[in-house]
Formats: C-alpha cells, sequence, structure tokens
C-alpha cells in the first residue's frame, strides 16, 4: 500500500501561493476527522506531560513503581483495542484474524519493544526537565523521522520539507544555549549538556524508528490485517516487553503487591494511565490516517500549550531562548504546511471504511 504513492506525490504545494494559507491548511487535513485526530493527540501528549510532572514529589521522585503503570496502560490500550474490534466482528472472527497473521504479530515485537523503552524513560527525562524542554528536546526526532520514512518508504522529502525539519531542530537547539552574565553585555554562552540528554537522545531514535516502523506496518506489511487486530498484536507484545523490563530490574515479584497497587490507585495516576491508552490509540489512528512527519509536527505545536500551562499550573517561568525556540518551531510548522508529506492511506474497493473504523 505504501508503494502506490510515488515520488512526485511529496511535492505538491506549487510555490505561487504565499504560506501558511487556508488551503495549505486542507491539504494536511482532508477532512474534519483528520484534524479531529491531530488535535486530540496534542491535547492527550500534553496532558501527560503535565499529569507526569505533577506526580513527582520535592525530590523529582516518583511514590509509585512507574515500569507498572507503563504496564498497566498497556493492558488498558489492549482491552480498549478488542472491545472496538468486536464491535465490527465476531469473537470467533477475530481468533481467526489471530491465528491466520501470527507473523505481523512478530513483527510487532520491534516497534513494540521501543514504545516500551520510550514510555519508561518518558517518566525518567521528566523527572529530569520541566515538560516545556523535554518535549522541545524530542524535536530533534524530526531529522531522524525523516531519514528513516526516506528509507522504509523509497520518498525523498523535498528541499522544503527538510528546511523546516531542520529549522526545528535549530530551535530546539536555541533551547538548550544559556548566555551567561548576559544582562552584563558579555557575548559568552555554554550548551548544557549532562547524561539525561543520552536518554533524552535514546528515547528520541525509539520514538523515531517506532514511529515510522510501526506506519511501515500499517500502511505496508500488515496492511491486510484489521486495524484494531494490529493494535492488538501492539499490546501484547507491549505487555510481554514491560513484564521483561520488571523482570530485568528485580521488581517482577513487588509490582502487584497490596502496596505498590495502592499507591498506584490515585486520581492523577490513574489519570496517567487512562490518558497515555488514549495516546496509544490515538497515535495508532495518526500513523494510519495521516503520516509519521506531520507527527512530529503536531509534537511540535505541544510545546507552546505546554509552556503556557507549566507557567500557569507550576509557575515554570518561559525564559527569552524558550520563546525564541517556540518561535521558530512555529514557523518551522507553517513552512512545512505549504508542503506536506502525502503518504495517507488510498481507498481500495472499499477496504478502506473496514481498516480505519473504531
Amino acid at each position: 500500500m505504501a508503494s502506490s504513492t510515488d515520488q512526485s506525490s511529496v511535492k505538491t504545494m506549487p510555490s505561487s501561493r504565499g504560506l501558511g494559507s487556508i488551503s495549505d491548511l486542507k491539504n494536511l487535513f482532508p477532512t474534519k476527522t483528520h484534524f479531529l485526530i491531530f488535535v486530540g493527540y496534542m491535547a492527550l501528549f500534553i496532558s501527560q506531560g503535565i499529569l507526569v510532572t505533577a506526580t513527582k514529589d520535592k525530590s523529582n521522585h516518583y511514590s509509585y513503581n512507574t515500569v507498572t503503570v507503563v504496564l498497566l496502560t498497556e493492558f488498558v490500550k489492549l482491552i480498549i483495542a478488542v472491545g472496538i474490534q468486536l464491535q465490527t466482528s465476531t469473537f470467533g472472527e477475530f481468533l481467526q484474524h489471530v491465528r491466520s497473521n501470527v507473523k505481523v504479530l512478530v513483527l510487532y515485537v520491534v516497534p513494540s519493544f521501543m514504545y516500551c523503552l520510550y514510555n519508561n524513560l518518558a517518566f525518567v527525562n521528566l523527572a529530569n526537565y520541566d515538560p516545556t524542554t523535554y518535549y522541545l528536546l524530542l524535536q530533534f526526532r524530526v531529522v531522524v523521522t525523516g531519514v528513516i520514512f526516506q528509507i522504509l518508504f523509497s520518498k525523498k522529502l523535498s528541499g522544503l520539507q527538510w528546511v523546516s525539519l531542520l529549522l526545528l531542530t535549530s530551535g530546539c537547539i536555541i533551547k538548550q544555549i544559556k548566555f551567561e552574565n548576559l544582562a552584563a553585555g558579555s557575548s559568552s554562552f555554554s550548551i548544557q549538556f549532562d547524561i539525561h540528554l543520552l536518554l533524552i537522545l535514546v528515547q528520541v531514535f525509539c520514538s523515531c524508528f517506532a514511529g515510522v516502523y510501526n506506519e511501515y506496518l500499517l500502511k505496508g506489511k500488515g496492511g491486510d490485517v484489521p486495524f484494531m487486530v494490529q493494535n492488538f498484536f501492539m499490546y501484547v507484545d507491549s505487555v510481554l516487553c514491560n513484564f521483561a523490563v520488571l523482570w530485568y530490574n528485580g521488581t517482577l515479584s513487588d509490582a502487584f503487591t497490596g502496596e505498590s497497587l495502592a499507591s498506584i490507585a490515585r486520581g492523577k495516576v490513574l489519570a496517567i494511565i487512562f490518558n497515555n491508552a488514549g495516546i496509544g490509540i490515538t497515535t495508532a489512528l495518526f500513523l494510519k490516517q495521516l503520516n509519521s512527519i506531520l507527527k512530529t509536527f503536531a509534537s511540535a505545536l505541544e510545546i507552546m500549550f505546554t509552556a503556557v500551562l507549566c507557567w500557569i499550573i507550576f509557575g515554570i517561568p518561559v525564559d527569552i531562548f524558550t520563546f525564541v525556540a517556540i518561535a521558530i518551531v512555529s514557523y518551522a510548522v507553517i513552512l512545512y504546511a505549504h508542503n506536506p508529506v502525502d503518504n495517507t492511506p488510498k481507498p481500495v474497493e472499499g477496504n478502506q471504511k473496514s481498516n480505519t473504523s473504531v
């Protein structure tokens, strides 16, 4: 399915129009459903960063087992995926889809492991960065996503698309530059770098590879498998991966004790679980209906809203470097809207409706 759109479809926008026109937005979002998926994706991710930050104590630690929270999230996603699939097929048909597509289940081990690592690193990195900085640093993934996207889908991004990606990345770098003695007129500066930045880079790689590979399965190798059955495969593999993490950490026996479950049975932590479950389902919809390049720009737009909300809720200031970084990222989004990647699936003999029903 991915090969049905040739390279020329990537360069669809004529240069005679101004950047950021209304018709550009129509090309990004062909229907209201596409737009709602885009907005819902952003809203859920913004909420997740704020919720996780709200559960930290004064020492930036969590009073609950974060791996257990991720594992329970995957269980919730699994139940939701099965429930939605059973709305359009019988349980016997569902089991038949599973038995006849075991190879696809195995293929999903790769993105499942990457998402498992990504979700667990999110707690680690949000313990060391405020949500705005965290989301800005994650935007390093846009260039990596562009490279992986070209390899898997055999498409070359246009020059304008690469400029927008590089602008977005430069905004992230500016956020990490700290000018010293600026008030005194000194031009000296330093770039913050520590071990936590390396963990961010690992998370970036996981996000990029898992996102594009998942899109590749949704639109390519697993394209004939019902959408929610593919999600079921993803979440089964994710549950197994998180069990493996608990076993590796030596906390498997303690993960579901009464005390551990009591620490999770709190409003904010339960909100994290259900919000993250919503993220999983919405991300799959996003990759099915839109594409992983546009997904990175949705993530970039989250930064602006996160910065404002963190200032209101937590009193985290928005300094001049954050403001400049957000401005550059915003312009990159407008520039990309002028010439978006077109990798949305095309209807094939009525299968579109059955594959995307949720």
